[in-house]
């Protein structure tokens, strides 16, 4: 039998079973949906709360009901939010609005992420965040003291090329005093030059071997501060008195690390060479006959030349040293839980994964209900109307069919006839 174009399209019996079938699913997994949300939300208003307290010092009354104000006004936001998007997104047909409301989704996942899952990731994850900081803060104290030591250390050797020049300077004056350099023995003008400048590169050469000690036992309290650092920062206790000791103990070991870079004797090596050649007193000479000054002048002007020649080399190897990467200034900045879990981010996924996750997956809901809707529509045809009734609902129609049915028989009995006044003049 051919169907009339003018009536409505007749749905598929097969299609409207299975739209059926998905519609009882969607009754039942409605029923417990709303319950379901709320858990969500709850768990997530209170790692809220346990995140805001992280962020307020004052453990006052106040403070606590400012934290739970917050966390009830996140887990109502959370509620009414996904709500919404679960009634709405799922029944729009137009694709305009699925795009506004899916705008309005991504807008509204984004406002969550920022009130709420970064408080949950500083509840999850934010004891180990600050101590995966003062990890990294003994790292870099570590490198800096080491670096430092290195310098110092490098500077401090500088006393072997001033032992070897100061001993070039004494062979010379040894030789003078035999006769062997200028020709006369004994000591004289020459003699002095030489003596003078060994003198001055001897002081020197104390002052290098006498900055070894401090040097070691320097570098050896910084690391003894390294070490106790690194145990306050793995150690069970509460998270605000270790933060305390290692402050401390940050700010006593850059004043080790400074005090190292000030024992580094590169540069007193480099003055000490300019002024072991700038400044030379030249005795008189002493010789008897005028070829014997002149010969001694001749031997002053060489020693003077070698002077120069050993004060560049000194000055060029206290350059190099002073040359070496200087050690970085270490500094320890507290963090709180949630700051330390966004600059530790990338080591804490998975804590930043399920506080996403507890805030984000009622998305997964409602895709899915998208996903059933779009398949019941399918199932009964675009132009099928939606003939279900509630137990409710056909309860209501019945008592108003019985109202209808009272009235329409109170519209069909004839009227009363009028009651006569005087009952004698209806018997006459």
């Amino acid at each position: 039998m051919a169907q009339d174009p003018l009536s409505p399209p007749v749905p598929d019996r097969a299609g409207d079973r299975y739209a059926r079938e998905l519609e009882r699913h969607l009754d039942w997994l409605d029923s417990f949906t709303s319950t379901a949300l709320g858990v969500l939300s709850a768990a997530s208003g209170i790692y809220t709360y346990l995140g805001v307290r992280t962020l307020l010092d004052d453990p006052g009354l106040w403070t606590t009901f400012a934290a739970l104000a917050y966390s009830i006004a996140v887990s109502v936001g959370i509620f009414v939010f996904w709500s919404y998007l679960l009634r709405l997104l799922p029944a729009v047909r137009g694709a305009a609005s699925r795009i506004g409301l899916m705008l309005t989704m991504a807008l509204g996942s984004v406002a969550i992420i920022a009130m709420s899952s970064w408080l949950n990731a500083a509840a999850l994850a934010g004891t180990a965040a600050v101590e995966t900081h003062m990890a990294a803060t003994v790292q870099s104290y570590q490198t800096s003291l080491e670096r430092a030591h290195a310098n110092a250390v490098a500077g401090q050797s500088l006393s072997r090329d001033v032992a070897r020049v100061r001993q070039s300077f004494s062979d010379l004056s040894e030789q003078e005093a035999g006769g062997t350099l200028s020709g006369f023995s004994g000591r004289g003008a020459v003699f002095r030059v030489l003596t003078q400048k060994g003198a001055e590169l001897q002081a020197l050469e104390d002052q290098l071997l006498g900055a070894e000690a401090p040097i070691e036992q320097t570098f050896a309290q910084g690391n003894t501060i390294l070490s106790r650092m690194r145990g306050t920062s793995v150690e069970p206790g509460p998270l605000a008195d270790r933060t305390v000791r290692f402050s401390g103990d940050a700010v006593e070991l850059a004043g080790l690390i400074t005090q190292l870079r000030q024992l580094n004797p590169a540069p007193l090596v480099g003055r000490a060479a300019q002024d072991l050649s700038d400044a030379v007193v030249l005795p008189e000479l002493d010789g008897a006959t005028e070829a014997t000054r002149a010969g001694q002048s001749s031997t002053i002007n060489a020693v003077l030349t070698l002077v120069e020649q050993r004060a560049q080399t000194l000055a060029q190897a206290a350059a190099e040293v002073m040359a070496l990467p200087d050690a970085d200034d270490a500094l320890y900045t507290p963090m709180s839980a949630a700051d330390a879990v966004i600059a530790y981010a990338g080591n804490f996924v998975p804590a930043w994964a399920g506080a996403i996750s507890i805030d984000l997956l009622p998305a997964v809901l409602v895709f899915i209900i998208m996903v059933v809707q779009a398949a019941i529509r399918t199932g009964r045809g675009e132009g099928h109307s939606d003939d279900r009734m509630t137990v409710g609902e056909l309860r209501a129609a019945l008592a108003a069919s019985d109202l209808l049915r009272q009235v329409d028989a109170l519209s069909h009995q004839p009227p009363p006839r009028p009651a006569d006044p005087d009952p004698d003049r209806r018997e006459v």
